[in-house]
């Protein structure tokens, strides 16, 4: 037998296997004969490693392990788009095209907008890579996990360059799968599928990237006029006849009214739909008049995105209970009927404050109206008071809090709980201590937190560093292995080492947040320095205001908590600033005033502004007069234009990476 042959007549064979059964839904051979083949072909590379093709069938169940992504520069920007809310917007839209065009009715091709991963192909008969948005100039490639799904092709019958862009996406189906399987084995479940797909795309193992079942929808050819195709309506032809997945719930409309028609349909089928949108794409269908319409910074003048009103859904508020904050702040939360919202599933809301209830005439038993807000918090929106029957509950603050019972006074809106020693309070003190923009210890967080002080095995923050005490006693609790609880105490090991900043945030001190944790840190270097302060000095501290001068004298006059800062010593927690002041003084940023709009690929907003304030600067949320550098990621709003009409320095993600090396 000629292996080689062989092998190339079975990736021929699985190539339209795939095609048929992830693109067409039409298989024409059964699962076992397609087993079948992928296993011959397996044991064939297995058995002749110098015939086996990167892009082979058989990489489909991914395997490849990597370090970290390459950066990759798109040949041609990807562009994000302008948004419409209403169909004032789009009738706006339309003028503005007509009026430059000078058409009477303009051809519009109406899409869905898939809610997932903006994603570029190129092709050069074979698939060269596949690279994530980025900043809209670099993306990652993620090539070893883009060719674990199944639909999209490893090669075209095309020679030459071809550059296809579109949304990788978790169809529905696929998402309840994966949340069933880490329910049953105690793990986060997804909030929704773009998340699920987003962190999918990113994982280092192709593995688990091949396991997740994700689908791709491809919906622009870069490079259309290379092929001499005037329509986009055509190029999306073009992407069907080379096997690729297009969606086929679009449609060409002769003139906004017909886009506007189209749009309402599909609010309705939304829900239908076996995957997420959150819009409908409008494309001028002519690519001829594309250079004529142009472009703004940042977005095409040819195209607009409309998006859906957050979805709206109604249940059952069951009841109203209380949650005590590490400051004794009592939150009430509506105990809601679970119904799933934009994604995921809902059955908790926040109430905020007795004014937010009182205000919108919420009872306990009313059906009420729920949403996320930005798509991503649950909110009770209003009450269907025509729905009640008598049954309801009146709605009454409670007096006393719900954990130690001690009376609640109320500031403002608020109301709290005063006792020191509510074990609540302790609890969320912890909670607070370990998080991510604090001591960031991994494992410890609400669940843990509260089990272990429920066991005696800590009373306060500084008891943290003596849970290795406790190892064998809990490793006996419900749901602990020698592993986990070897992995929480190392990142409690681990955490002494943070620098002063850290510390100073976990403490919890009124006023105090991460950014001010850091500004305090930078100019008293140690925590004796800081302890020492008056007020006066305090005050001479850009952005310090007497209301936290106070704070932070009131809190270090306290012998509760110089005995806490004390006992945290002994344990081997630093309290020493670790930045670089030398760093600082020689960067580009240092002391300019820097505002980040948009998403940034490479990293996180958080952490971007860490690197800022360590560089020296000054990172603030609103772009003005004082500001010097407005750093934009994919998809910067009205910050950038903001910037651009007052003239302000703009540096994209490949710019800023530079500066910052």
């Amino acid at each position: 037998m000629d292996v080689k042959k062989r092998i190339e007549e079975i990736t021929v064979l699985l190539n339209k296997y795939n095609y048929e059964y992830y693109v067409l839904d039409n298989p024409s051979v059964s699962d076992a004969e397609y087993d079948r083949l992928m296993q011959e072909l397996i044991m064939l590379e297995e058995e002749h490693p110098e015939y086996k093709n990167p892009l082979s069938p058989s990489q489909r169940v991914g395997g490849m392990v990597q370090d970290e992504f390459n950066k990759i520069t798109h040949q041609r920007t990807m562009l994000s788009l302008a948004n419409a809310f209403n169909d004032d917007d789009l009738r706006d839209f339309d003028r503005k095209v007509r009026e430059v065009t000078g058409l009477d009715k303009v051809d519009y091709m109406a899409e869905m907008k898939i809610d997932g991963l903006g994603m570029s192909l190129l092709y050069r008969h074979n698939l060269v890579y596949a690279a994530t948005r980025g900043d809209g100039v670099t993306g990652e490639d993620v090539t070893a996990n883009v060719i674990t799904i199944k639909s999209i092709p490893s090669h075209i019958d095309l020679d030459d360059e071809f550059e296809i862009r579109g949304e990788v996406f978790m169809p529905k189906k696929s998402l309840q799968k994966l949340n069933e399987i880490a329910k049953k084995e105690g793990k986060m479940e997804f909030a929704n599928a773009r998340n699920a797909a987003a962190g999918s795309i990113r994982q280092l193992d192709s593995k688990v990237a091949a396991s997740r079942g994700l689908d791709a929808f491809w919906y622009y050819v870069v490079n259309a006029k290379d092929f001499n195709i005037r329509y986009h309506s055509k190029a999306l032809e073009l992407a069907d006849q080379l096997g690729f997945k297009t969606n086929h719930e679009r449609r060409i409309c002769h003139g906004i009214d017909e886009v506007i028609s189209f749009i309402e349909e599909y609010s309705q089928k939304r829900p239908l739909l076996d995957y997420d949108i959150d819009g409908i794409v409008i494309k001028v269908d002519d690519m001829s008049l594309y250079d004529k319409l142009g472009y703004t910074a940042k977005t095409p003048r040819w195209a607009i995105a409309y998006k859906f009103p957050p979805e709206e859904v109604v249940t059952k508020l069951l009841d109203i209970i209380y949650t005590v904050g590490r400051t004794g702040k009592i939150t009430p939360n509506a105990v809601l009927e679970p119904v799933r919202v934009a994604g995921s599933v809902v059955q908790r809301a926040t109430l905020h404050n007795e004014d937010y209830i009182i205000d919108k005439d919420l009872m306990v038993g009313d059906y009420v109206v729920i949403r996320k807000a930005g798509d991503v918090i649950p909110e009770v929106v209003r009450p269907l008071k025509e729905r009640r029957t008598g049954l309801e509950e009146p709605y009454h603050m409670i007096s006393n809090c719900p954990v130690c019972g001690y009376p609640l006074i109320r500031k403002d809106a608020m109301h709290f709980c005063l006792n020191m020693d509510c074990e609540a309070r302790k609890v969320e003190s912890v909670i607070h201590f370990a998080s991510k923009g604090a001591m960031d210890i991994e494992g410890l967080g609400d669940r843990v937190s509260e089990q272990l002080y429920s066991q005696g095995f800590f009373h306060d923050i500084a008891g943290i560093y003596d849970l290795a005490n406790y190892r064998q006693d809990i490793i006996y609790l419900d749901g602990w292995q020698a592993k986990s609880v070897d992995n929480l105490l190392e990142a409690i090991e681990k955490s002494k080492n943070n620098s002063l900043e850290k510390v100073l945030f976990g403490l919890g001190i009124k006023e105090v947040g991460e950014k001010m944790a850091k500004t305090l840190a930078r100019k008293f270097n140690n925590i004796d320095e800081l302890m020492k302060a008056s007020e006066e000095e305090l005050l001479e501290i850009p952005d310090v205001g007497p209301i936290l001068a106070h704070s932070l004298t009131t809190y270090f006059s306290n012998e509760k908590n110089i005995d806490l800062i004390t006992r945290l010593k002994e344990k081997g927690v630093n309290f020493t600033y670790l930045g670089s002041t030398t760093k600082a003084a020689n960067s580009y940023f240092s002391g300019k005033t820097c505002v980040l709009t948009g998403t940034l690929s490479s990293m996180g907003r958080k952490e971007a502004s860490e690197v800022l304030e360590n560089l020296g600067a000054k990172v603030t949320g609103s772009v003005s007069k004082a500001t010097d550098v407005v750093i934009a990621g994919v998809e910067a709003g009205s910050k950038l234009d903001k910037a651009q009409s007052l003239g302000i320095t703009i540096l994209n993600e490949t710019e800023f990476l530079e500066l910052i090396k």
